[in-house]
């Protein structure tokens, strides 16, 4: 196998992996586990299983001053803010319209980059965005079951508030790399939800094995496993091309929920997921 074939499974991987979390996530709310108790245990799980793949690779780095601040903001900040975001939209629509409107983040990306990082916009970006625009519309609007209007505000939250995780990161990254950062961010986003839990007295420890068993899946399937396969299929093919491949990940999404959870799939969902796709390929293509 060469190594452009590994990098796109991988990726494959990374991206069908990630695409499990709107499934879990409804899981978990229907066996009763409060979104701090999930979002504690996803991101210390994964931590556990990414440091440990870090220590035998033997690339773990430590961190100090500036870049040890700005990864605890990346983490305790925007990723624990993102997946609240993602989270609370759970409660409103279904998984498959959760993962779509969330991956209009790279949009949101190349916005944030041209108001801040004086990146510039093409026609690419120009066209995609207004696809990805589009999409989110069709499925808003012609697609009322399921497609609650606060759940859109809330998971378009969640998406704004992931481009500014991946603009900051694009900052921190010409210091720091993809992978040492990630090892600071994923800790740092579970003490903010223990933290809260604690704060709030919704943190609860699993007294289950279907309770183990979720947040098992979705530390380890859900967020370790596509983190560091992302990362290694990156290092064979590059990031544009895994970008594109990536958009596998809300494709997941609505299958699994019209299979696992009997979700609808309306027309309008069809239609939605094409365009936000095609919009985000169509701005990778510049």
């Amino acid at each position: 196998m060469n190594n452009d074939t590994k990098g796109i499974l991988l990726v494959v991987l990374s991206g069908t992996s990630f695409g499990t979390l709107g499934v879990l996530g409804k899981y978990a709310a229907a066996a009763g586990l409060s979104i701090p108790t999930v979002l504690t245990y996803r991101f210390l799980g994964a931590s556990i299983f990414f440091l440990a793949f870090l220590a035998y690779s033997g690339q773990v780095e430590r961190l100090r001053g500036r870049a040890l601040a700005t990864a605890v903001l990346l983490g305790a900040g925007f990723y624990a803010a993102q997946s609240g975001l993602y989270f609370l939209g759970l409660e409103y629509m279904t998984a498959g319209l959760v993962g779509l409107v969330i991956y209009t983040y790279p949009v949101l990306v190349v916005v944030l980059s041209y108001l801040f990082l004086d990146e510039p916009i093409t026609r690419y970006t120009v066209v995609g965005l207004g696809l990805a625009v589009g999409g989110v519309a069709v499925v808003s609007g012609v697609n009322p079951a399921g497609a609650d209007p606060r759940g859109i505000a809330v998971v378009l939250g969640a998406a704004l508030v992931y481009s500014g995780y991946y603009v900051t990161s694009q900052v921190a990254l010409e210091d720091v790399d993809a992978q040492t950062l990630t090892a600071y961010v994923l800790p740092s986003a579970g003490a903010s939800f223990i933290i809260y839990g604690v704060a709030t007295r919704s943190l609860t420890l699993p007294t289950t094995a279907s309770e183990v068993t979720i947040l098992t899946a979705i530390a380890l399937l859900a967020t370790a496993i596509p983190i560091g396969a992302l990362f290694a299929g990156v290092a064979y093919i590059g990031a544009s091309r895994a970008s594109i491949i990536s958009s596998l990940e809300p494709a997941t999404t609505v299958v699994l929920g019209v299979v696992l959870l009997d979700e609808p799939l309306a027309m309008a969902t069809i239609v939605g997921s094409v365009l936000v796709l095609v919009g985000v390929i169509v701005i990778q293509m510049e």
